[in-house]
């Protein structure tokens, strides 16, 4: 499988990147560790957690996914073969919220330990912290890359004026830069990405993995009324999508697959897959033969008018 470059990190990526919000939580240990295997045996090797995954579940504390993550690495012996990212900053249950020295340096040791390795090869800060200097959280990020600890940094959730100041920052200060980026953006999500951060991120050779790629399931077409969506996990997110310009994106994603002969979900990535500004959108899933699918998405090639179809479609109005 041809690999992607992660900005200027060093590292390299396959252009689909498994997200595991759901280890632990939608997905158990068994038919996770067992997606986790499907995933690196197809070729790909991108894997995405965060400390806080899954703090919001009934009687989970936060960092269920790591540790599924952690004890699967540990039996199948193919830490060599992924690229494991992990995030800090979001409100964990025992740490707390925020990206000062202090947390950043315990959250490490903490995620080190779950995900039993002894490096993390791209830490992301989950969110910005406006109340903490950027000098002190990217200073704190510096010493954990000259320790070993981690290899490479991203940002999530950060807006374009102030990515642009923390990569000032990192310049004029000599310390270790945001070599990823981790946006909001899908075929419904288009903005604020396209118009502000997506060229910030051109500009100074900055990956992008996306999250909500799928926008919470909606752009696999399962739900096709609002109806469909009650009682899901992510049901109230789902259900903002239900308007005149989701509907038509579904239309469009519809017959775009029929006439591909594909699914939804593969020809959503797909599309993400083929924006230039992209290196691997992210996505989940919660059985084998949900990820199955997904698997399928690189290998999908959507032609002119597939692309100028959904563009369309897509479009603001």
């Amino acid at each position: 499988m041809m690999l992607r470059p992660l900005g200027r990190s060093g590292l390299h990526v396959a252009p689909l990147c498994f997200g595991g919000n759901v280890f632990g939580w939608t997905a158990d240990e068994a038919t996770s560790h067992a997606m986790l295997d499907r995933f690196v045996d197809a070729g790909f090797n991108f894997i995405d957690t965060a400390n806080v995954y899954s703090a919001w579940a009934p009687g989970h504390v936060g960092g269920e996914s790591e540790s599924v993550i952690g004890r699967w690495l540990k039996k199948s012996g193919r830490r060599d073969r992924v690229v494991i990212a992990t995030k800090v900053g979001m409100q964990m249950p025992g740490l707390g919220t925020g990206l000062t020295r202090s947390l950043i340096e315990r959250g490490v040791d903490d995620s080190l330990r779950r995900l039993q390795v002894d490096h993390i090869d791209l830490y992301y800060a989950h969110a910005d912290d406006a109340t903490t200097p950027l000098e002190e959280t990217l200073a704190a990020f510096d010493r954990l890359v000259k320790t070993g600890k981690v290899h490479a940094i991203g940002a999530s959730n950060y807006s374009a004026e102030r990515l642009e100041e923390a990569l000032a920052v990192s310049e004029r200060e000599g310390l270790t830069r945001y070599e990823c980026l981790q946006p909001l953006y899908n075929l419904v999500d288009r903005e604020p990405f396209e118009s502000s951060l997506a060229p910030l991120c051109v500009r100074h050779g900055i990956g992008v993995a996306t999250y909500f790629s799928l926008a919470s399931g909606f752009l696999t077409a399962k739900y096709r009324r609002v109806e469909d969506a009650e009682g899901h996990a992510r049901a109230a997110r789902v259900k903002g999508y239900f308007n005149e310009r989701g509907l038509r994106i579904l239309d469009a994603l519809v017959a775009t697959a029929q006439r591909l002969h594909s699914t939804p979900a593969a020809v959503s990535l797909a599309w993400l897959m083929a924006q230039p500004m992209v290196t691997a959108p992210i996505a989940s899933a919660t059985t084998v033969a949900q990820l199955d699918e997904l698997l399928t998405a690189p290998r999908l090639v959507l032609d002119g008018d597939a692309l100028r179809e959904l563009d369309a479609a897509s479009a603001a109005r």
